[in-house]
């Protein structure tokens, strides 16, 4: 009895040698598991490094986005200096009413001719910012030198056409500014005439989303787009606007001869100023529960109408 007790003791115990063998992780284990976690770590290194390249190739594509700013006050400096067109400013703003000597002169400058200038805090402009040097101060410069009125119906004229012009109220998207100027370009358009304030200017985004179209549509800046709107008529021009309550459907009415059609705002359409100015209206009829269509879009389906029309009569 005493002898199988023994003998099944000394199986149990043999029975947990191997178990513990088992479980411990012999020399050769060791040394895989521990590439393994160095492994890991190098893995980890590179996917930080990927996250470096990753963090400078946004940087670059940014700075790509906004070739249209200058920062820092010698560069403006030199920019005013050369008489490079300069729509909007950006100005650290002072706690106590008082600039330094340097950026004053700029702001003078500036000032001068005709730039928007905005007043907004150090924060802001530190996350403005792409050469993180700012010095207070960040322009931003047309892609593209603006002309006059008497420029775009010049252009008509030696082209021996009747001027057709777009008009924007106040258009603030630079995706649908790009937008229109591809319209312009494919129907024809002599020129686009924008306001100086609260639109949006020639920048590089809306470069990019014209596709090179603003390069051969010549766009004209004014401070104010009704005594615009007066020239135009004094130049024998029809100035037609796009409005959902227009008295004439747009493929209804003779859209031959000098003609500016006027596209209004995103939100809030043509302002009433500018509106009681137009000759006459034109809507877009719309059968759906969105009474509105995308500036851009409403653009070009009116301006399609007026080129075949054009095209038409030739």
């Amino acid at each position: 009895m005493t002898k199988k007790f023994n003998q099944s003791k000394n199986k149990n115990q043999k029975r947990s040698q191997r178990q513990n063998r088992t479980a411990r992780p012999s020399r050769r284990n060791q040394r895989e598991r521990g590439q393994g976690r160095q492994g890991l770590r190098n893995e980890g290194m590179r996917t930080d490094q990927l996250h470096d390249a990753k963090a400078a190739k946004s940087v670059d594509a940014s700075l790509e986005e906004r070739e249209d700013r200058i920062e820092g006050r010698n560069p403006v400096r030199e920019a005013l200096k050369s008489g490079r067109q300069i729509d909007k400013a950006w100005i650290q703003k002072s706690n106590d009413g008082h600039y330094e000597h340097s950026l004053y002169e700029l702001i003078c400058g500036l000032r001068e001719r005709g730039t928007v200038i905005v007043e907004t805090d150090k924060q802001r402009l530190d996350a403005m910012s792409q050469t993180f040097n700012h010095q207070g101060i960040i322009v931003q410069t047309a892609m593209q030198e603006y002309v006059s009125i008497d420029d775009i119906l010049s252009r008509a004229q030696n082209a021996k056409e009747p001027p057709f012009i777009f008009v924007l109220d106040k258009i603030q998207d630079a995706y649908n500014l790009g937008s229109i100027f591809r319209i312009a370009d494919a129907c024809g358009v002599h020129g686009v005439v924008i306001p100086e304030r609260r639109a949006v200017g020639l920048n590089a985004m809306v470069a990019k989303a014209s596709v090179g179209a603003i390069e051969y549509v010549p766009c004209a800046k004014v401070t104010n787009l009704t005594q615009t709107i007066l020239q135009l008529k004094e130049n024998g021009i029809w100035v037609a606007g796009t409005d959902m309550a227009g008295e004439n459907i747009y493929d209804g009415i003779d859209l031959n001869g000098p003609l500016a059609i006027v596209i209004g705002n995103e939100g809030e359409g043509i302002s009433p100023g500018v509106l009681k100015h137009c000759d006459f209206t034109i809507s877009l009829p719309m059968m759906g529960q969105i009474n509105s269509l995308n500036a851009s879009v409403a653009c070009g389906i009116v301006a399609y109408e007026a080129l075949r029309q054009r095209t038409a009569r030739k």
